[in-house]
């Protein structure tokens, strides 16, 4: 059978670039497929608002990306077709209802003193969370950067194991277990500094309460510390058009308005796909960065599918939805502390028990009276995304239902339980309030605005299930090792030759591009 290509890629996200990129470096023919009109999955940059205004419509922040294992592999090349990555000394904060706020920096030492001015004890706190880290980070990473069922992997719980009887990888396990909420109460008195680290598991899929978020929490108060807030100069789809030309220059193809309904298979074994037009494309390889739903429900024929696999794929669980608001402003936000410009991403909440409250209000399917609101702030890092002089918003709510059973305050009728535009602008209306609390000029400086709901996320980006921004739960059960199933292993499918990955895939959600990273070097 003639092979059109050597792989063929399945969707166009961070992970599907960067497994395209390495796999072309290589000498592989790649072709990578995208049923939209634009490449990029969740990355894209848009003039939302108004003219000269570059919102990143779906991610921002590439700190995952820049401390991943194929970074060094790949940043020349990135370079080289433009893409330059800015930087800030203060990546986060958090901010009270009483405008009280607490600065995180990328420095250790200024991150302890400030705790601990809040109060004694907690700096101390912070600093032995990031040794834990630090000590343990010869067995975090290489579980997070390595396929769990992998004979490497086995060798690094091994060693660990052998080491004091035990003791040290059972120690391991059961901290990696607690939930935020037990480790903040534990360990920090300042409520200040509970909201500064409270709101962070809600950018892994999981809440305060959730089994592993106290570990989650940690892995990313520490990257941040590390690594800062970078964002791509003059916008997201900058990365996207550099992967493109890099896959392309090395003899690869990108095809966009390429809708893939099947791959076609022979005797076990992937060959190819078949696009909604019709045309077939043959290929030694297919990688499909899709969801399970999408992959065992409907690209793949159900007799095709071990029995199990398609009922562990058609029970697969999607987690809470997700709202955008992107704000162009004629000027910039005038924060009744003014230290926050300068922050590239922070949290508007009331601390601990607020994110617990408006999880468990979205997970029973009301709107929640005080969400946690994300506010990115691109201008922060990156003076090029807007006209001189002004600015841009970019809020993010993690705390939503994705289908709707009422309004946790009573004033929003939700109606039939679906999003509609006017639930999603009288509840942008509401987060509007809350920032112009702490932004006094924020309203009148409004050019432009544009909010995207739940449903409206999964419109645009069929992995968005239901406004998912994590294409799937991140409940211990569909994480690590039963991420995606309990009956699969790894990135490999029941199919020979066919691989998954993306978010609903081990190590999960992010913009690290890992799973790319980890089916690249099994196909080469």
């Amino acid at each position: 059978m003639a092979r059109d290509f050597d792989v063929i890629i399945v969707g166009s996200g961070i992970n599907s670039l960067v497994c395209g990129a390495l796999l072309s470096k290589r000498g592989k023919r790649v072709c990578v497929l995208e049923r939209n009109a634009v490449l990029g999955g969740c990355i894209r940059t848009e003039e939302l608002t108004a003219p000269g205004f570059a919102h990143d419509t779906f991610s921002t922040l590439y700190t995952l990306f820049v401390t991943a294992p194929h970074f060094p592999l790949l940043q020349a090349d990135l370079e080289q077709r433009g893409v330059s990555f800015l930087n800030t000394s203060t990546p986060t904060a958090a901010v009270l209802p009483d405008h009280r706020a607490l600065i995180f920096t990328t420095s250790r030492d200024a991150n302890i003193a400030a705790l601990d001015a809040l109060h004694p004890g907690d700096g101390a706190a912070h600093a032995l969370a990031m040794r834990q880290v630090e000590e343990s980070s010869g067995l975090t990473f290489p579980l997070l950067g390595q396929e769990p069922f992998r004979l490497a992997t086995l060798k690094v719980l091994v060693r660990h194991a052998l080491r004091g009887n035990g003791t040290g990888l059972t120690s391991y396990f059961g901290r990696a277990m607690e939930s935020c909420r037990g480790w903040l109460e534990a360990s920090f008195e300042s409520e200040l500094a509970q909201a500064l680290l409270a709101p962070w598991p809600l950018h892994v899929g999981l809440g305060p309460e959730s089994t592993v978020s106290a570990h989650m929490a940690k892995l990313i108060m520490f990257t941040l510390e590390a690594a800062g807030a970078p964002m791509v100069k003059g916008g997201s789809a900058r990365l996207v058009a550099a992967f493109a030309h890099l896959i392309e220059s090395r003899g690869g193809t990108l095809l966009t308005d390429a809708d893939v309904i099947r791959v076609l298979t022979r005797k076990g074994e992937a060959t190819g796909v078949r696009l909604a037009d019709g045309r077939e494309l043959w290929s030694q390889q297919v990688v499909c960065n899709v969801t399970p739903t999408q992959l065992y429900g409907r690209l793949l024929e159900s007799g095709q599918v071990p029995v199990e696999v398609a009922k562990q794929a058609a029970a697969y669980r999607y987690g809470r939805g997700e709202m955008q608001i992107h704000l162009a402003l004629s000027a910039p936000p005038d924060w009744r502390d003014p230290a926050l410009r300068k922050v590239a991403m922070l949290h508007l909440t009331s601390g601990l028990d607020a994110v617990s409250r408006a999880v468990n209000e979205a997970e029973r399917g009301l709107l929640p009276a005080a969400a946690t609101v994300v506010v990115a702030q691109p201008l922060a890092v990156d003076a090029s995304r807007a006209p001189a002089g002004k600015w841009i918003l970019w809020i993010q709510l993690q705390e939503l239902p994705r289908h709707l059973k009422g309004d946790a305050l009573g004033e929003i009728p939700v109606g039939d339980g679906r999003w509609t535009p006017d639930i999603r602008e009288r509840y942008a209306d509401r987060i509007i309030e809350r920032l112009a609390h702490h932004i006094p000029n924020l309203k009148a400086n409004v050019i432009g605005r544009a909010a995207l709901s739940p449903a409206d996320l999964a419109a645009r980006n069929i992995n968005l299930v239901g406004g998912d921004p994590y294409s799937g739960c991140c409940a211990i059960d569909q994480f690590m090792l039963w991420r995606p199933l309990r009956a699969t292993r790894n990135h490999a499918t029941p199919i020979k030759g066919l691989y998954h990955i993306g978010a609903s895939t081990h190590p999960g959600p992010g913009l690290g591009g890992m799973s790319g990273f980890m089916v690249a070097n099994r196909i080469s």
